[in-house]
């Protein structure tokens, strides 16, 4: 398919055509699902952590005499049932990470991309890169763009005044083309790719 391209300041800047293979399939919601349930359990910390029985500091020390006392028979005030206890089956310390195979995950990178492409909500810029590494300017830029909520793919190497100017704005993301990724094109309204973007993932996908 072809896309126009535009310059940050809003001028058509050519076309450039894009592989059906990476931004022409129909966008599948499980694969998409899958990869993104895949992102946020591998980021989760999973240090949740609730004391267990032996891990009260606490007398060990039976509580009263066995009988005689016409209670019920117990023995350390550890125990679950007692306040200041141990809690009975709490959380541990865990990783909560799972297997995805790298197939999917490179399929669900097509489909993100795909999705973007078909709901118009993909831009192709010349180069990510501003005269002047200042917010308000850039904002100009933006508003010529129609840009409000938006992840920003550059090529290996990101500007450093265009992602210092980027990174007072909110709803606003900036990542080398190597951080793309499923979770972060989805959380995003618009995705702007620039050119060396859009050539280094159809290397990839080679």
């Amino acid at each position: 398919m072809d896309v126009k391209v535009n310059t940050m300041a809003g001028d058509e800047s050519g076309t450039i055509s894009l592989d059906d293979a990476i931004f022409g399939l129909e966008p599948r919601d499980d694969i998409l699902y899958r990869v993104v349930r895949w992102q946020r359990a591998k980021k989760q910390q999973g240090t949740h952590k609730a004391l267990q029985r032996s891990e009260i500091s606490r007398t060990g020390a039976k509580m009263y005499r066995q009988k005689g006392t016409g209670r019920a028979r117990h023995s350390s005030a550890r125990a679950p049932q007692f306040r200041g206890g141990g809690k009975a089956h709490g959380p541990v310390v865990r990783s909560h990470a799972h297997d995805l195979p790298k197939k999917v995950r490179a399929l669900g990178l097509k489909h993100a991309l795909s999705a973007k492409a078909k709901s118009d909500s993909l831009i192709v810029v010349d180069e990510l890169k501003v005269s002047e590494a200042k917010t308000k300017a850039l904002l100009g830029s933006f508003d010529k763009l129609g840009i409000a909520d938006a992840l920003f793919i550059g090529g290996s190497e990101v500007d450093q005044g265009f992602a210092r100017a980027a990174s007072n704005i909110p709803h606003v993301d900036v990542l080398p083309v190597q951080g793309i990724n499923v979770y972060d094109i989805l959380r995003r309204g618009k995705l702007v790719l620039s050119r060396a973007a859009v050539e280094a993932l159809e290397e990839r996908f080679k």
